[in-house]
């Protein structure tokens, strides 16, 4: 599959990084030098200097065999007009990311899908919405929801007080007792395991489940945490980030943002109406204190810089905040959310890249996230009459040990999938899988 992407900045280098990985034929357009030169230096991948708008530089990328063309520069006009131009020239699928919500916006009566781009996406808007999702439960680190919620991902933190804790997988059937819920991975420090009938459960493991809607009070009991029933939720930064998830959350929580920028504060206080813009650093240990940090629930920094949001993320945990959420831009630093105290670190890179990567993946995926700090992804399939997953029980299957089928949604209706459940034609099965497996898996869907 040709795949060629317009923007050598962080987004573009990371998916072309996720796309040499995959053996794929990538080429990836950039007017700057230097970032080409990072990454010939670093991937495996085509690169060629120019102007992705231009006709001669998408001739030279032989746009017409390309079966998908991504513009992710950080100009939303000059991803827009590159789509419409290679969509013209052949490109089979465009991809465009865009900072104006308004062009997600179906009401608006505009469909950009009439000019040639096929997919948009909003990394900010993305990571807004995923920092809802991990609100709707505060004991949870992750949550990803398949096809409007019928089946979920959630993951967990397991405290010292979970039942969890030094039991074995085939002695915790009884905290499931309708089988509403899964388990499928386990992150120990820098491990991640698939979980079997005699894998132990220990203190400070992040667990991850597949599970229904009805499942997920009994998950969060697990954790071994109470529920926050406290509804005090500082964000730090007037980021599209912190004012969409402002947005997003403030009919049902009592937010306050801090804003450095006093332009940018005025201009938040005067968009949201119901939330209370405080000019200041946010940083300051005094300001924080002034506005009664102990008495916040959650505490999400969304700043331009991650050190800034990973250390005043520590520095709430350590006022007693219960719940504390950090944007980074360095990939590598999600890996050390867990180990630092941190509860959960966003990357808009990664969710974007999720969000693009299900028009590559092989067979019919519908949708796919990754787990963050997890070097593994959840996958939904929809299964056709050739799939090999069809008309034998799952444990007959021989699925690979990298991956385990962790539901289905049949007509609208989800189900959990134990080893004598039989996939059908047309389900919708959500897959958890290892990245070395991954190409496995995915013949069983094609």
């Amino acid at each position: 599959m040709r795949i060629v992407i317009a923007g050598a900045g962080e987004v573009g280098v990371h998916l072309a990084k996720l796309l040499a990985q995959e053996k794929q034929d990538t080429i990836i357009i950039d007017r700057d030098a230097d970032r080409l030169q990072y990454v010939e230096n670093h991937l495996d991948v085509f690169t060629i200097k120019g102007d992705a708008t231009c006709p001669l530089v998408l001739q030279e990328a032989k746009i017409e065999k390309a079966s998908l063309f991504i513009a992710v520069t950080s100009t939303e006009a000059h991803n827009i007009t590159s789509c419409i131009m290679a969509k013209k020239m052949g490109a089979k699928q465009t991809v465009s990311r865009i900072n104006n919500a308004e062009y997600l916006n179906k009401t608006s009566g505009l469909d950009l899908k009439d000019l040639g781009i096929d997919f948009m996406i909003s990394p900010e808007r993305l990571a807004a919405k995923e920092i809802k999702r991990l609100m709707v439960k505060s004991s949870f680190t992750d949550s990803f929801e398949f096809d409007e919620g019928k089946l979920q991902l959630v993951g967990i933190h397991l405290e010292k007080n979970s039942p969890l804790i030094g039991k074995q997988l085939q002695e915790t059937a009884h905290l499931n007792p309708n089988s509403d819920f899964i388990t499928v991975a386990i992150k120990r420090m820098a491990t991640t395991i698939i979980p079997r009938r005699e894998t132990y459960f220990e203190e400070g493991d992040f667990v991850y489940f597949i599970t229904k809607k009805a499942g997920t009070a009994n998950i969060s009991q697990l954790s071994g945490m109470p529920e926050l029933k406290n509804k005090n939720i500082i964000i730090l930064g007037g980021s599209k980030v912190g004012v969409k998830t402002a947005e997003s959350l403030a009919d049902k929580y009592n937010i306050k943002i801090f804003e450095v920028d006093p332009k940018k504060a005025f201009d938040i206080t005067d968009r949201l109406q119901n939330v209370l813009v405080i000019h200041g650093d946010g940083r300051d240990v005094e300001l924080l204190k002034e506005e009664n940090i102990d008495e916040t629930g959650t505490f999400i920094a969304v700043t331009g810089s991650s050190s800034t949001n990973i250390m005043a993320c520590l520095v709430a945990k350590a006022y007693g905040v219960r719940k504390t959420i950090a944007l980074v831009e360095n990939v590598d630093y999600i890996q050390l959310s867990h180990m630092v105290g941190i509860d959960t670190m966003i990357n808009k890179k990664l969710i974007a890249a999720s969000n693009i990567f299900r028009h590559i993946r092989k067979g019919d995926v519908l949708s796919l996230t990754n787990i963050h700090g997890v070097d593994a992804e959840v996958l939904e399939f929809k299964v056709n009459s050739k799939s090999k997953v069809i008309r034998k029980p799952i444990r007959d299957l021989g699925f690979p040990k990298g991956g385990i089928i962790g539901g289905v949604i049949r007509n609208g209706n989800p189900m959990i999938t134990l080893g004598d459940f039989q996939i059908e034609e047309d389900d919708h099965v959500v897959v958890f899988a290892m990245k070395e497996c991954i190409q496995k898996v995915e013949e069983y869907f094609k």
